[in-house]
């Protein structure tokens, strides 16, 4: 019997960056060639809290927005998607960060960003609203804000207190490496918080990098398995048109993916783990019990799919309703019968 409820109140707290994502209004095209933009709100950790928001679930974002136009406005999108903006401060002297999005053919991306230094990097200790961290059942957070002070040490005292108040840490590295100084710094800083967390999902080729190997794309349970540590209760490795991977500390295994018609991937990741949260946060149960655990992650897959389906990725995360019309939908047939149904490259 399928599991797709367990949407609940229970408070998932996500921190992080909220920016505009640039995204050209024609693929296959480089940013200078691109005729024009559709203007869309992105960074990670947003995008999670607003996918758990549409989902039926509770929501909170945590983060520094420019005292702008665009930080304003992104303010405003968090309030009508119903997320809780408690936990925003802005600043007057930073913008809010900028990204162009190359969109390839496929529908895969490349990153420009304009922060420097831009507003979410700005956020110190002081300025966290630590009633509202105590109240998450589940706190959430990506590598991007542990790149720069005062930043990393407010991500680092978020972390803490959301422990302490007994929340599930859920982390999601994330990887945008023309972010960082280096390829070697960004592996040693996303590590360095690794065994902190209850809950990790990294894309393949973000496990690729950080353990420093390359099997052809092809992601075998060794390599996953030694990213493991003692306190981890779940690990997740997105496979993009394979599917997903899972890992716990007594079993392990695969779901298949979802086939759409791919137009932009951004956002599917973050709609995936957002979904995959609003399932757990209050019955954490589930993550010890394989059959439940993967009728989540089935509806966690068919939401990352719907949002490949659209540009940007708070227009295309989608509601419980349209997640059911893809899950009960009969598969496709091709000329050698049924095929498995399958999404494309989310991250």
């Amino acid at each position: 019997m399928a599991y797709y409820g367990g949407s609940s109140n229970g408070l998932i707290v996500s921190f992080g960056e909220m920016l505009i994502d640039f995204v050209p209004m024609v693929s296959g095209v480089s940013l200078a060639e691109a005729p024009g933009f559709l203007k869309a709100p992105g960074g990670a950790p947003a995008n999670v809290a607003i996918a758990v928001a549409r989902l039926g679930g509770n929501a909170a974002f945590i983060g520094k927005l420019g005292d702008d136009e665009f930080g304003r406005m992104l303010a405003g999108i968090l309030t009508e998607n119903g997320v809780s903006t408690e936990g925003i401060t802005f600043d007057g002297g930073a913008r809010t960060a900028l990204a162009f999005v190359t969109l390839r053919a496929d529908g895969e991306r490349e990153f420009m960003f304009y922060r420097n230094p831009s507003a979410d990097m700005l956020l110190a200790p002081h300025e966290l609203n630590f009633n509202l961290i105590r109240s998450a059942k589940v706190f959430h957070y990506g590598s991007i804000s542990l790149i720069v002070e005062p930043c990393r040490s407010a991500h680092l005292k978020a972390m803490e207190v959301a422990k302490e108040g007994g929340a599930l840490l859920s982390y999601d590295p994330n990887l945008r490496l023309p972010l960082w100084p280096s390829a070697e710094e960004a592996r040693e800083q996303i590590l360095s918080i690794w065994e902190k967390a209850d809950v990790i999902k990294v894309s393949d080729e973000e496990l690729q990098f950080l353990t420093q190997t390359n099997n052809n794309n092809i992601i075998d349970d060794e390599c996953a398995m030694s990213l493991w540590h003692n306190n981890l209760k779940l690990l997740l490795v997105t496979l993009g048109d394979k599917g997903c991977r899972y890992y716990t500390k007594n079993f392990k295994g695969a779901v298949d993916a979802y086939q759409v018609k791919t137009v932009d991937t951004t956002g599917a990741g973050d709609s995936f783990v957002g979904a995959i949260l609003c399932k757990i946060v209050n019955d954490h149960s589930i993550i010890e019990e394989e059959g439940r655990l993967k009728q989540v992650l089935r509806y966690a897959c068919a939401c990352g799919a719907i949002t490949t389906t659209k540009k940007g990725a708070v227009p295309a995360l989608p509601t419980h309703s349209q997640v059911l019309t893809l899950l009960n939908a009969p598969p496709k047939r091709t000329r050698r019968g049924f095929s498995l149904r399958h999404w494309f490259s989310f991250v």
